[in-house]
């Protein structure tokens, strides 16, 4: 065709003879030019070359026209490629099945489906393009990018009557049509459709097959089609089932069929180790991605840049973000999604400050971004606050006309969010034309975030009435709108339209149905979430273990660590502060020891909180030395850990050391908080120093911390245990706040030791007025007037008691023996006969057996000083039965009522 168009130019005189010669002898050349370009992703300067040849629309070829517009495709440039369009009408090549196909594909990627439908209809009577069955697979290809799945399908059911069958890549682009739209039962019968009519067993076939599986969610399947494939010599199908079962959570099978494909003598690919470190990323196995690091440096990949960012992302996920460094910097070329690995690497192990300290680097090197690295630099300013670095970057894209790209206004909405300018973010939204599902997510998740919990709705139901169904994403944000709206009935319907749509049995969907209960107390609810859900990952245990710990139901919480274990998951350290927490609620110290082996004998990273949770345990269980010890050993600390063991010294009695610790921490880069004194004010109380609680109750105004209710209650039972009653009531008048029921109680307390009757009727007659319907306030009352032998007054209030049906609540205490807790009441005669004999020998055998036993009187009152203890006679009987041979640990010593007691 070229040399008879240079013949017509010759007889118009458009070209001499001479002339028409060279651009013959030049055809080879700049074709092979083009397409050599193009094959190196060089498609602006392929466009180029053809474009700077002014004969080339003469010597272009069949072949060189479907290169020209995989360019134009590439680019999005559907101008240029109208020019090409219009060039090959002039060469008769419209009709050419390879052509017509390519210019088919180049309008679908360059958003022009009208333009293809158009020339698909003018072109496909052709006798030979009505029988060709690629350039019918562009024109499906078309309709199926654009959602189009009806006329897709009846675009393939047209190829039967004219006797076209469809091929291979047919069925690929059908198949991917079910990961997304169709489903896996549409798939299953493609799958039958390929077994009866292929015998061949098409490699890419078999990968879309595993690729459709996969991507259903039902692995198993794709394991199926992978065993009884015949070519097992392809890497590309060991590829698909690699990376197919690792998205679906069994990367630990995903390596082991690496190791079968290296014993296979497979020829491994950069595909094979991108997908495999993949999987190393999604299971943090950084062990066996070292061992692919060697692979990959004995088989020469070292230098493949796909290679490179997913070793460095695995290094980054697994949180080895020196090692990361260190892929990084042993690349010579590094292309962009190498720097946009590292600045992902940063990001994901809180570093944010070094993410931009790679983009600083990029800049200098004058090295292009892409909208990965701007997404990833938004990150980085949410994690930071950096909000008007943001706003630059946003004004930046928007110079730069990148500011349409979905992903990046999605990152930009998320930023705006997250540094609580959600009306700036709602204003992005507005103008966001092309909204897709990530954006949407990204807004109802920013109303959330800022508690803006019926806008999240609202937008909601809008994206419903556009006809866009949510994702697990979007679910769970709604779960938490109802919590946050404390609506339970609309929890319901939320709960209702998950199980409807198909997202009962999604794990992240299910965490947050189980939180949303169990901030709603209701328990069974959550469990019913819980045992119906099939497969469990460790953030359902978790959210199911703070749940019960939250309801009061600590040992519920406690059982549940021992079944992660036996379902094959490893407990983080989120299980392990959440077990922490209830074991503390119950001083359950041999629970609390055997998770601290289990901790340490599995080599569970123990970050601070996880430090943090064992100090507040072994305090709360009376180990003040098993804390101190973890709290010297600590390489950092935080407030959290500061105030613990300050709270700790002082509710052991060791003031003096809280106060020795809280100066060690004023010499620290930490400033302490309310709770540093108020734990520090609190020991001062139960210390009797009193000239150190004021001095310290004064230091709170050199912080700028203003005094809470807690704080005046100590200071007021401070003054009213030295007998300063007058300064204690001077205290209360002073107040900027209402005293409450604890401030009166505690001053009413302190006149009833110091027999002072004005003031503490005075206390007593704004306690009742204050909570009438509590038996508690009347019992002080009470003992006030018995112990000022005002029996009269006594007996009236009494009266006044029955006849109210008021009765005092009492107190507890209960004793530990073994793993088995026995509970006892105030006045409760249930340790004698045979529950004291059960006891005795319990407390027996347990020393026999040279087991610790602890005993716990703990007081079930809101004050330290304010209620009815355990009676003496109770408490006397379990310390006697306690004290047979064996260690006695006491907790929570609030008074020296109960020293009196153990001295006895």
């Amino acid at each position: 065709m070229p040399v008879l168009t240079a013949v017509a130019h010759i007889i118009d005189n458009e070209l001499t003879p001479k002339k028409a010669v060279y651009e013959l002898m030049n055809l080879p050349q700049l074709n092979l030019k083009i397409k050599a370009l193009i094959q190196q992703g060089h498609y602006s300067e392929a466009l180029e070359s053809y474009t700077r040849e002014p004969q080339s629309p003469l010597i272009a070829t069949k072949f060189t026209f479907p290169s020209l517009l995989k360019a134009c495709a590439s680019l999005s440039n559907s101008c240029y490629g109208k020019i090409i369009h219009a060039t090959i009408i002039q060469t008769g090549l419209q009709f050419d099945p390879f052509v017509a196909a390519s210019l088919i594909n180049m309008y679908v990627k360059c958003g022009s489906l009208e333009n293809a439908v158009q020339l698909f209809e003018n072109v496909s009577d052709g006798e030979e393009l009505a029988r060709d069955v690629t350039f019918r697979n562009s024109m499906i290809d078309g309709y199926f990018k654009y959602g189009l799945v009806d006329e897709g399908i009846a675009q393939l059911r047209r190829m039967q009557p004219l006797g076209v069958k469809p091929d291979g890549y047919s069925l690929c682009i059908l198949l991917r049509v079910c990961d997304a739209i169709l489903g896996s039962l549409e798939g299953k019968q493609i799958h039958g459709y390929i077994v009866r009519n292929l015998r061949d067993g098409d490699p890419f076939v078999v990968t879309a097959l595993i690729d459709m599986y996969s991507n259903c969610g039902r692995p198993m399947d794709a394991l199926r089609v992978f065993e009884n494939s015949t070519d097992r010599n392809n890497i590309v199908v060991w590829n698909a089932i690699i990376g197919g079962l690792s998205e679906d959570g069994f990367w630990e099978h995903s390596l082991e069929l690496y190791s079968f494909a290296k014993d296979e003598d497979c020829r491994l690919v950069s595909t094979t180790f991108s997908g495999v470190l993949t999987a190393c990323s999604l299971g943090e196995d950084v062990k066996f991605g070292r061992r692919v690091h060697c692979d990959v440096i004995k088989m020469g990949f070292q230098n493949d840049p796909y290679v490179c960012t997913s070793l460095l992302t695995m290094y980054g996920k697994s949180r080895y973000v020196e090692d990361a460094k260190k892929v990084f910097d042993s690349v010579l070329d590094k292309e962009i999604a190498l720097w946009n690995a590292l600045i992902s690497a940063y990001i994901c192990n809180g570093c944010a400050y070094d993410a931009l300290d790679v983009y600083t680097q990029m800049s200098l090197r004058e090295i292009p971004f892409d909208s990965f690295t701007i997404s990833n630099l938004l990150v980085t300013c949410t994690m930071s606050g950096l909000y008007d670095l943001g706003r630059t970057l946003h004004g930046e894209l928007i110079k730069r006309s990148i500011d349409s790209n979905v992903a990046v206004q999605s990152a930009l909405l998320t930023m705006y969010s997250k540094c609580g300018h959600v009306e700036d973010a709602n204003v992005l939204f507005g103008t966001m034309k092309g909204k897709d599902l990530v954006a949407w997510g990204s807004m109802i998740s920013g109303f959330c975030q800022n508690r803006k919990f019926k806008e999240a709705l609202d937008l909601f139901r809008t994206m419903q009435v556009d006809g866009l169904k949510p994702d697990s994403d979007i679910m769970a944000s709604i779960i938490n709108s109802c919590e946050g709206l404390e609506c339970i009935e609309m929890g319901w319907v939320v709960h209702g339209l998950v199980i409807k749509s198909g997202f009962g049995l999604d794990s992240f969907v299910s965490s947050s149905l189980i939180d949303m209960y169990s901030n709603y107390g209701s328990v069974e609810m959550a469990a019913n979430v819980f045992f119906h859900l099939l497969q469990k990952n460790l953030v359902v245990w978790n959210s199911m273990i703070s749940c019960y710990c939250q309801n009061g139901l600590p040992g519920l919480s406690i059982c549940l660590l021992p079944q992660i274990v036996q379902h094959s998951l490893r407990p983080d350290i989120v299980s392990i502060t959440s077990v922490l927490v209830a074991v503390s609620s119950m001083a359950a110290l041999l629970k609390g020891k055997t998770i601290h082996g289990y901790q340490i004998r599995l080599e569970i990273s123990a970050d601070i909180q996880v430090e943090n949770a064992f100090i507040d345990m072994y305090i709360k269980c009376g180990c003040l030395k098993y804390a101190h010890y973890i709290f010297q050993n600590m390489p950092r600390r935080n407030l959290v850990s500061w105030n613990s063991m300050i709270a700790g010294f002082g509710s052991h009695g060791e003031c003096l050391k809280a106060i020795n610790l809280f100066d060690e921490m004023r010499g620290s880069d930490i400033k302490p908080d309310d709770v540093t004194f108020l734990s520090l004010i609190s020991s001062c109380n139960h210390s009797g120093l009193i000239e150190e609680g004021l001095y310290l109750f004064q230091l709170m105004k050199v912080y700028r911390i203003e005094p809470g209710m807690e704080h005046y209650v100590n200071v007021v039972d401070l003054l009213g245990r030295a007998g300063c009653l007058s300064d204690a009531y001077s205290v209360i008048q002073s107040m900027p706040i209402e005293p409450d029921r604890t401030v009166w109680l505690s001053l009413l307390s302190a006149c009833r030791v110091h027999h002072n009757i004005e003031l503490g009727e005075l206390a007593a007659h704004d306690l009742l007025k204050m909570d009438p319907a509590r038996g508690s306030n009347y019992a002080q009352v009470l003992n006030l007037y018995e112990e000022a032998g005002l029996r009269d007054r006594a007996a009236n209030l009494r009266a006044s008691m029955r006849q109210k049906g008021l009765k005092k609540n009492p107190g507890c205490s209960w004793i530990e023996v073994g793993n088995k807790v026995d509970i006892f009441f105030s006045r409760d005669s249930s340790p004698q006969g045979q529950s004291r004999s059960m006891i005795h020998s319990a407390v027996f055998g347990a020393t026999c057996k040279g087991e610790e036993v602890i005993m716990k009187i703990l007081r079930h009152s809101e004050t330290h000083k304010n209620e009815e203890f355990v009676s003496s006679i109770q408490a006397k009987r379990l310390v006697s039965l306690a004290s047979l041979m064996i260690f006695i640990r006491i907790i929570r010593l609030y008074t020296s009522d109960i020293h009196t007691l153990l001295k006895w």
